[in-house]
């Protein structure tokens, strides 16, 4: 697996509420299925009153818990289709478009389109992840690596952005910051394999440099 490979690396709920509805009598045969489906329908719902902040952060917990690969790399893909989503229609359509031109080569428009994304909601970090991708791609790596620091500036735990960093870091030859990318992913991420191979031979590396 590439580092551009890791790059690449919903709407609010309504408050549920609950009504108790009580009575003095008690109730029927008739009424007591009733009753209970009731019951069912209110327990399950009751999850639904997270925001799309608390589930990123407990899909964040259950990614630092996991261990296996596939099941980790089924979370990571939770979040990323998390932060796909900007919460504007017109952002979410930007970054589709600049999409469609990154993939037909078209870089100067997708180009374009990711700044203009970054107008409209600065706060968005994948767009600015996008654009630091893109700017990877074309060899404008001090230009990506200033991206890279605003998406963790927005969103440190944004394992594509420091897969990123590590990938420009080790451009530069510079393995002991790329070692220090590779072990803030693996915080993050830890069950990524391919992460876990390149920080174990920068540290072997690094530590027969020292012998």
């Amino acid at each position: 697996m590439s580092a551009m490979r890791f790059f690449a690396l919903t709407s609010a709920a309504l408050p549920l509420a609950l009504i108790l509805l009580t009575s003095s009598f008690p109730a029927t045969a008739a009424e007591k299925p009733a009753a209970a489906a009731k019951k069912d329908v209110i327990v399950e719902q009751a999850d639904t009153n997270n925001s799309p902040k608390q589930h990123l952060d407990q899909l964040f917990s259950q990614l630092k818990r996991e261990r296996d690969p596939e099941k980790a790399s089924g979370i990571a893909n939770e979040i990323r289709m998390e932060w796909n989503d900007s919460g504007s229609a017109t952002v979410n359509l930007l970054m589709q478009w600049a999409d469609k031109a990154i993939e037909e080569k078209r870089n100067p428009a997708a180009l374009d389109f990711l700044d203009e994304a970054i107008a409209l909601k600065p706060d968005y970090a994948e767009s600015w992840n996008r654009r630091a991708t893109l700017n990877f791609v074309m060899g404008n790596y001090r230009k990506s690596m200033s991206d890279i620091e605003r998406v963790l500036d927005l969103e440190p735990r944004h394992f594509g952005a420091l897969s990123g960093m590590a990938a420009i870091l080790s451009n530069s030859g510079n393995d002991q910051l790329t070692l220090k990318a590779w072990e803030r992913f693996l915080d993050i991420y830890p069950a990524e394999r391919t992460a876990q191979e390149q920080a174990n031979t920068l540290a072997e590396k690094l530590a027969g440099n020292r012998i």
